[in-house]
């Protein structure tokens, strides 16, 4: 996998991504991202939010809804866009992923982490599964 992978998200998308996670806290928080991927560019057009499926562990797990993801995807390739990303929340702890997180990422994706805590965001990371299953990060443009 190339080095250098950069995700571009406008400043009103991360906006809306904060009120998402801050109506959420102090629960994770999940969504799509929808958008396009050009060679190492990565340009988030839209983020969707999907419901978290996961009611016992909330607090530090996430079970995207698999209906949320077929309708995001639906509404991206109506508009030409591709899913290429999930985004979720850390609540109370940094925006790096944790062992669970790594275990049910795809590759090819990328893995929008927000650090959330009582009084709002206050990191936003993204990352890429490499081949030999281990993220790397992704410069962050906006």
């Amino acid at each position: 996998m190339p080095v250098g992978w950069k995700l571009q998200i406008s400043r009103p998308e991360l906006a809306e991504l904060g009120e998402m996670v801050d109506d959420g806290y102090p629960n994770e928080t999940c969504g799509l991202l929808l958008g396009m991927q050009l060679d190492t560019r990565v340009e988030v057009q839209s983020v969707r939010q999907a419901r978290n499926l996961n009611t016992v562990r909330a607090h530090d797990r996430f079970e995207l809804d698999p209906l949320d993801m077929l309708s995001a995807e639906s509404e991206a390739r109506a508009t030409g866009l591709e899913i290429i990303g999930i985004w979720h929340s850390h609540p109370d702890h940094p925006a790096r992923p944790s062992e669970a997180d790594r275990r049910a990422a795809w590759k090819g994706w990328s893995y929008m982490i927000l650090s959330v805590e009582k009084h709002g965001v206050v990191d936003v990371r993204s990352w890429r599964l490499t081949e030999e299953l281990q993220f790397i990060e992704e410069e962050l443009e906006q």
